[in-house]
């Protein structure tokens, strides 16, 4: 990328010297790249963190270390993802788990992560809880639906569109509701008895903030993950004061300086789940380096389910 704007314009493939490795960073050669809604704002130059152009976007990857170990690590811009050599800080490499194929790994890592922490860590999910996930098919969401069932919950997942509903279905919704057709807020309501959602993990922002808090029980949590929607809501805390709810804030990438041993804790609790199968992700699409800008642009118009990845020449499809 030698300049921002939407993906499908602004990222290019060429041929590049490989990328030497700094104090503390290691070269990694790659073998899937998990394309997450961050690498468009990267391409946007919308992101928190804005590396210097050019830049090669892909903010995780499964890779494979000089010593052959195969590794998953979120990558040292501007040396991204989407190529066949990356840089990553070594301190930060966590073992692939055996029980995934490179694609399915390299989905395991943001999205998981960000999904047990937020669960765990900051909504103390509880079995038996009512769990209301927004873009359940998407690959945030869909690995909060498989976390939440994990943990005993019972999960709604919001998506938008019959293919995506089908989709939640399949991940292992209990309920699954559809909001261009149905009304969330009433339709929450009547699940749970009138009670509401006990948890809401919400990526989105924008309306689907503005109904969570329309539906969320007394005593419960509303996770701000992100806002893919583009609008960023500005909650009344009024309203979370007389409803008694809590508005939680989750930002992963903290706990990496604040708390380094908690993702390696929470990766091992992962790892387990994946071994057992309770975890597994949803990977929709798997192409080729050539088709990383219209997969990026595709994530960035909120057109896919679970996750797509983007596979260099020579890796296992």
């Amino acid at each position: 990328m030698h300049r921002n704007g939407e993906p499908r314009e602004v990222m290019s493939l060429a041929d590049t010297a490989r990328p030497e490795p700094g104090p503390g960073q290691v070269r990694l050669k790659v073998r899937a790249a998990d394309v997450n809604f961050p690498d468009a704002l990267l391409c946007r130059g919308q992101y928190q963190v804005r590396p210097p152009l050019p830049f090669t976007p892909g903010v995780e990857i499964c890779g494979e270390t000089e010593d052959g170990r195969r590794v998953l690590a979120t990558t040292a811009l501007p040396h991204g993802g989407f190529a066949e050599y990356a840089l990553a800080d070594e301190a930060g490499l966590l073992p692939a788990p055996d029980a995934l194929d490179d694609a399915e790994a390299a989905a395991l890592h943001i999205g998981y992560q960000t999904g047990w922490f937020g669960l765990h860590r900051r909504a103390h999910l509880q079995a038996g809880e009512t769990l209301l996930v927004h873009a359940a098919a998407g690959g945030v969401g869909s690995a909060a639906v498989q976390l939440g069932k994990a943990a005993g919950a019972r999960v709604i997942g919001v998506v938008g569109g019959a293919d995506k509903a089908r989709v939640a279905q399949e991940l292992g919704c209990d309920l699954v509701i559809d909001r261009r057709e149905d009304d969330l807020v009433a339709a929450v309501k009547e699940a749970t008895g009138g009670k509401g959602a006990d948890v809401v993990y919400d990526p989105v922002g924008g309306d689907a903030y503005t109904k969570s808090a329309k539906c969320v029980a007394f005593e419960g949590r509303i996770i701000v993950v992100g806002f893919a929607s583009g609008t960023i809501p500005a909650p009344a805390l009024n309203h979370a004061l007389v409803k008694n709810y809590s508005i939680l804030g989750l930002h992963w990438g903290l706990y990496a300086v604040k708390d380094p041993a908690s993702i390696g804790a929470c990766h091992a609790a992962l790892t387990e789940l994946a071994a057992k199968g309770a975890v597994k992700p949803l990977v929709s699409g798997r192409v080729p380096l050539a088709e990383a800008a219209d997969a990026v642009q595709r994530v960035a118009d909120g057109t896919t389910t679970g996750r797509l990845v983007v596979l260099p020449e020579g890796a296992a499809a």
